[in-house]
């Protein structure tokens, strides 16, 4: 596992510019290691197809106390916090969000569930255009009226299910998705190095440019990747968090834990199971594409755009964290294979596979 990152990041075109890996099982941390740089290039050469590389002394290499831009493993966090609130009795795994959001006219009147965001089955979309809003109110009014385009129960990967599952929490809570995952996650878990940005020392991420990307920002570090999110102004139901692979470590060990680490307490383990059960709510479950040969048998994650990646596997009490900045110096095609590679060791290691 170890060796395969450090592969990753080596040679002119490699798979990240840096990379963080942290496994464990149960209270033991089994694998810790950081390669590569978490700032190798200046800006990315269109003409040349090539990044511009810093000089050595100006590089920044990758530890494991880097925080990366999560990108999609924010869901996760989204996820647990309606969790809370159902536990808590102020939101219905089944009820409408028509019942939270009268004002979101169109899902409303879908009939589009708090389950269905869960589980991206609510026939919305994938994404829409937000960075090409000139205001917060037409933002507003674009996820507002907002149709599914999909039969309600058809799986669709939809980056606006969690951000109508943030609306809903916001509205039934009265306070905003980035206090709510600090005061009911974050803190009490002790994780202090995971929050929505800016992150200064985080690992660099993209020049980002059109054509290849949806906005014209430049070479980013510590502000969110993802366009959508950075347009909401940082802290989105999809995309945003920061963090580091041992603070996600912590995470991992709590809801493997029943959703108890130490002292803390931020979810009970029933609803835990909820959670991590087929099809998962805000969870991935048994996807080989990325975890490798530990999915068949009740593994749960999720992946984000930037190169990162989570995995947990209940039966063997064992989590892989891999945290990768795979967009700098600018997004490529999707390639799983260090991600599959790394699930396959630690398969390999603990189930005897």
């Amino acid at each position: 596992m170890v060796r395969g990152i450090h592969d990753a990041v080596g040679g002119e075109r490699p798979w990240a510019a840096g990379a963080v890996v942290v496994a464990g099982r149960g209270p033991v941390i089994a694998v810790q290691e950081a390669a590569g740089w978490a700032v190798r290039y200046s800006a990315y050469d269109a003409r040349t197809d090539h990044g511009v590389e810093l000089p050595p002394g100006q590089r920044v290499p990758a530890t494991v106390d880097t925080p990366f831009d999560l990108a999609s493993l924010t869901k996760l966090f989204t996820a647990l916090a309606a969790m809370q609130q159902l536990e808590r009795g102020t939101l219905g795994l089944d009820a409408r969000i028509g019942s939270y959001l009268p004002d979101f006219r169109a899902a409303a009147r879908h009939g589009v569930t708090v389950r269905q965001l869960l589980t991206h089955t609510s026939g919305l979309r994938p994404e829409l255009p937000l960075y090409d809003c000139a205001s917060g109110a037409e933002r507003l009014e674009l996820l507002r009226a907002e149709e599914p385009v999909g039969a309600p129960g058809a799986f669709c990967y939809s980056d606006l299910n969690p951000l109508l599952l943030q609306c809903v929490l916001e509205r039934v809570t009265g306070r905003t998705l980035d206090v709510l995952i600090r005061d009911g996650i974050t803190r009490p878990l002790g994780m202090t190095a995971t929050g929505f940005g800016p992150c200064p020392g985080a690992a660099a991420t993209e020049d980002q440019r059109r054509p290849w990307a949806k906005a014209d920002r430049g070479m980013l570090r510590g502000e969110v990747h993802d366009e959508n999110a950075w347009a909401l102004g940082g802290v989105a139901g999809h995309a945003g968090l920061f963090s580091t692979a041992r603070d996600l470590a912590v995470f991992c060990r709590t809801l493997l834990a029943g959703g108890s680490y130490g002292t803390a307490r931020v979810l009970g383990p029933d609803l835990v199971e909820l959670m991590l059960a087929p099809p998962g709510l805000g969870f991935s479950v048994d996807q080989p594409w990325f975890m490798g040969g530990l999915a068949g048998r009740g593994a749960a994650g999720h992946t984000g755009f930037t190169g990162t990646s989570l995995v947990l596997d209940p039966a063997t009490d064992t989590y892989l964290v891999l945290l990768a900045n795979t967009v700098h110096p600018r997004r490529r095609g999707p390639d799983n294979r260090v991600r599959v590679a790394a699930a396959d060791r630690l398969a390999r290691a603990v189930r005897g596979t």
